[in-house]
């Protein structure tokens, strides 16, 4: 069963797909359909929906649900793992998601081009409330900056564990997303490498977390790559720890902490960076 948990009351998987707020023109993709509780009330609403559903036995249950209904050829059904499948273009994406891909399956619809409209995901309590949590909240961490670099994020609903079958350790919660459309001009590599030192210890300083040697050296390296690539000649007297230091002082971030920063101070901090040369990935 992949760890899936089917959901099973009809009014949750109606409130569902009404958040959704689908449009008869539309292309949606549904993530982990199970026994297809989401899909038959999505395929009343849209144009076409395309379904990545990683169990086999499952896949041919949905796909006996609709066999000789109009809907029949609304629904595509992709037999695979939704983390390597290539995805069709969509407008809207509703998933009860398999839990273990969780992470992997907001940061590759985030990466989708062209950016569709809105996503209504199902998650573990924990997980939904990170993604939702704001600066200083003892949930802010890199998955909340990171997403929330790129998209709106709100809470739309709690669902009790009894509403699945067979019904999970813990509560779930759905979430909507709707990405940043343009999305910021900055390459989520740098970003990412950023927000992954500051949150290493998030309550600490700024400073503090870049005094740990292993950093020094990977600016350093990128640094002289960076160099070389403008075709510019390095500094005789260069020390990567003055002129890092430099760098945080001029940015007035050296003193604050992660755990209250906000996606704009990240950027703000990541582009005093870029502005000296200085690189994370």
């Amino acid at each position: 069963m992949f760890g899936q948990h089917i959901l099973k009351n009809p009014l949750v998987a109606q409130g569902i797909v009404d958040k959704a707020g689908l449009r008869s023109s539309d292309m949606v993709l549904e993530v982990g359909p199970g026994t297809g509780n989401l899909t038959v009330r999505i395929l009343e609403k849209c144009k076409h929906c395309v379904a990545v559903e990683m169990d086999p036995r499952m896949a041919a249950e949905l796909s006996k649900r609709v066999q000789g209904k109009p809907e029949q050829r609304k629904l595509d059904i992709i037999v695979g793992d939704f983390v390597k499948t290539d995805l069709p273009y969509f407008d809207v994406c509703i998933s009860n998601t398999p839990y273990q891909i969780s992470s992997p399956l907001v940061f590759k619809l985030l990466s989708q081009r062209p950016i569709f409209r809105v996503a209504i995901l199902m998650f573990q309590r924990e997980f939904a409330m990170r993604l939702v949590a704001r600066p200083g909240d003892s949930l802010w961490n890199r998955l909340s900056v990171n997403v929330q670099l790129y998209a709106k994020v709100d809470h739309v609903m709690k669902v009790g564990r009894n509403n699945f079958r067979p019904p999970p350790q813990v509560e779930s919660s759905v979430v909507r997303i709707c990405p940043i459309d343009p999305p910021p001009p900055v390459a989520f590599a740098e970003f990412d490498g950023l927000t992954r030192i500051l949150f290493s210890r998030k309550n600490k300083i700024v400073r503090s977390n870049f005094q740990s040697k292993g950093i020094e050296q990977m600016l350093e390296q990128n640094y002289k790559a960076w160099l070389a690539q403008e075709e510019k000649m390095i500094e005789e007297d260069f020390d990567m720890s003055v002129l890092l230091a430099s760098v945080l002082e001029e940015s007035g971030y050296a003193e604050s902490r992660a755990s209250k920063m906000d996606v704009d101070d990240f950027l703000r901090l990541l582009t005093c960076f870029h502005k000296r040369g200085l690189h994370f990935a």
